[in-house]
């Protein structure tokens, strides 16, 4: 009975709510118009360039075995610490580099391919939903603050805390599932190779085909993470209209309030907690009242949740998989709280470090829909992902050898004795 209740109010609550934006979107035509086309514009101008180029090269890499390559030299690193398998680092590298939500595309397409358990799935995209540089030094620190330094803060702040999660997210399910630990078995390069060649030959599909399809599945995942973006912006100004975000942001700063939090930045976490884009730029413009230091936490949290436009998306792309949204929603409010501290924590000396240290030019100006500017994001992002994937590399192949050196450290005093 108890679950036939819920079933009922489940869906009874969802279809007054969409009569009642139905309605809203009536009453308010000009608002919705107004809303539709900012969030059209934030999909073109900023996510459809970032994301595009990515989605291709990321389902290219994959049917011809080249992640499967990478999952074998990277072990070493990803097993031990995250607990997720080694072809987690091209997910991790990419999200760093290119921002959500392609951490959670990249991780559903692993789990199709059954190369993670849906455990494994569940920690790797709760860490690897990040994100990218130009969106938090420029769009943010530049646009929206108006102080370029902040960018290396915020930033610094998100990749840390990024991590942090990553590794409080790897005892996630271990109750459930045996934790499977790194075997050196030797011959690294070897099994990377021959893994290689395995999977490109399972995979069977020709240049041609696997490139129709690798830009097929983009478009037609961009085009849904659009869909999510233009619908949360009119929702969020219907909200507006009807005075529900001022009713929200009373509540909040009663709660926020004994904490020392400042009024006049309850909307930006108010709109945060909709939509990140609009949530940074209320914290942004918040009165001079406020402390800076309380308006970069607050851009650090609300970048670290990401939104509910975008839980949506992750939640709609890992519908086809066995994999929960759950743990990706408990591992977003953990992000944003170890971002805000972590903002706290390092605000006085980065911002003294970085004072001295040339940032370049292109993280400096604001993301703009013009061919020029799409080239240099990719050259930028694509040189991210590289120096991410590097940094990772060296990192498995010095765990690999230190495993190396006790192995043979340990069969020699075997023999000894």
């Amino acid at each position: 009975m108890n679950s036939n209740k819920k079933s009922y109010f489940s869906v009874y609550t969802t279809a007054a709510i969409s009569i009642f934006i139905t309605i809203s979107l009536v009453m308010f035509p000009e608002h919705a118009f107004e809303a539709a086309v900012n969030g059209l514009n934030i999909w073109w101008n900023v996510v459809f360039p970032a994301l595009l180029p990515f989605f291709v090269c990321a389902e290219i890499l994959m049917g011809l075995g080249v992640v499967h390559f990478m999952g074998v030299l990277l072990e070493p690193l990803m097993r031990p610490v995250f607990n997720v398998p080694g072809e987690g680092s091209f997910v991790m590298a990419m999200g760093l580099a290119s921002g959500f939500p392609i951490g959670s595309i990249l991780t559903t397409r692993l789990r199709e391919q059954n190369m993670c358990t849906k455990l494994e799935g569940e920690r790797l995209m709760s860490f690897t939903n990040t994100a990218d540089p130009l969106f938090m030094f420029g769009a943010v620190a530049v646009g929206m603050f108006g102080n370029p330094v902040l960018g290396g803060t915020i930033a610094i702040a998100h990749y840390l805390s990024s991590l942090s999660t990553g590794l409080i997210m790897r005892f996630h399910g271990h109750n459930q599932e045996k934790t499977v630990p790194y075997k050196n078995s030797g011959k690294l390069f070897y099994r990377a190779v021959i893994q290689l060649y395995t999977a490109r030959k399972k995979d069977g599909r020709p240049l041609g085909q696997l490139m129709g399809d690798a830009i097929l599945k983009s478009m037609n995942t961009l085009l849904l993470v659009g869909g999510f973006i233009i619908l949360f912006s009119v929702l969020i100004k219907i909200m507006e209209v009807l005075g529900v975000l001022s009713v929200l942001s009373t509540a909040l700063f009663k709660i926020l309030a004994p904490i020392g939090i400042h009024s006049d930045l309850i909307p930006s976490l108010i709109n945060g907690f909709f939509e990140v884009t609009l949530g940074c730029q209320e914290a942004g413009s918040a009165s001079a009242a406020v402390p800076l230091i309380q308006k970069t936490m607050a851009a650090g949290f609300i970048i670290a949740w990401s939104g509910l436009s975008v839980h949506a998306q992750v939640a709609s792309i890992i519908s086809k998989t066995d994999m929960s949204i759950r743990p990706f929603f408990f591992a977003r409010f953990i992000h944003g709280i170890l971002a805000a501290l972590y903002t706290f924590l390092l605000m006085k000396p980065a911002q003294t470090v970085l004072q001295g240290i040339s940032v370049p030019v292109f993280l400096h100006t604001q993301p703009q829909g013009t061919l020029s500017f799409w080239l240099e994001r990719l050259i930028f992002m694509s040189s991210q992902v590289f120096l991410f994937l590097l940094i990772l590399l060296s990192i498995s192949m010095v765990i690999y050898l230190y495993t190396n050196m006790v192995i043979i450290f340990l069969r020699l005093n075997k023999k000894k004795y």
